[in-house]
């Protein structure tokens, strides 16, 4: 495994376009998460067009890959 000293950051704040509930996740670092069920409305939140996941389009920090400018699906 390669080690960087770049700082990853895993914490963000998810917002639901639906209903504006807010809610603190961790992200994953070995894999996308691609769907979110809002604690708030119930609505089911999946990324927009070009996003890999969910922190992506609707979080306060984008996912780990996009963090790295690795892009989707790196």
């Amino acid at each position: 495994m390669e080690t960087t000293d770049l700082k990853i950051e895993l914490t963000s704040i998810l917002t639901c376009p639906a209903c504006g509930h807010r809610e603190t996740g961790t992200m994953p670092t070995n894999a996308y998460q691609y769907f979110y069920d809002c604690e708030g409305c119930g609505t089911i939140l999946r990324p927009r067009h070009g996003d890999c996941c969910v922190y992506s389009s609707f979080g306060t920090v984008p996912c780990p890959p996009f963090q790295l400018d690795k892009g989707c699906f790196a």
